[in-house]
């Protein structure tokens, strides 16, 4: 906030144009979504994945990596990747899976949500923007894209990642 407020004193501009441009309905969104997490983590659910992860992770990392990576991408896309993120993270803390694991658990998670509008606050932002501008990109049409690119650069980048050693 002081840093926009600095923006608007230095460019001589109201910061009223700035607040008014906010997609104050994302927020109520983003709430929910850490409010999700924490009802899941308060299931034990949380707890659960760490335990199938490390054991995954010990029996065999490569197919751990894999999985969970290819897994956490598609789960991106039906709960949005930031509590999927967040779930993630969590059960990495709490399972200590290799390097591997934790790479690929992080290209699932940024490369998945390129599948559908709901994976990513980010992209759901940025077709409010847009929509703003005169254009407007549907689900159908943004999954139609989705289905080829995601797929095509998930496979890519886990592959990459597992040559890499």
């Amino acid at each position: 906030m002081a840093t926009a407020l600095a923006v608007s004193v230095l460019a001589r501009r109201s910061p009223l144009t700035l607040v008014r441009e906010i997609s104050w309905g994302v927020l109520p969104l983003v709430a929910g979504l850490f409010v999700l997490v924490e009802a899941i983590d308060s299931t034990g659910l949380i707890g659960e994945i760490a335990q199938i992860l490390k054991r995954a992770a010990q029996s065999d990392p490569t197919a751990a990596a894999l999985g969970s990576g290819s897994l956490l991408a598609f789960i991106s896309n039906l709960m949005n990747n930031l509590p999927a993120g967040l779930i993630a993270s969590e059960a990495v803390a709490q399972a200590h899976p290799p390097r591997l694991v934790i790479d690929n658990l992080l290209i699932g998670v940024d490369l998945g949500p390129n599948l559908s509008v709901t994976g990513s606050l980010a992209t759901i932002l940025w077709l409010q923007v847009i929509r703003r501008g005169g254009e407007d990109v549907g689900f159908l049409q943004f999954l139609k894209i989705g289905a080829v690119a995601m797929p095509v650069a998930l496979v890519t980048a886990l592959g990459a990642r597992l040559l890499m050693g």
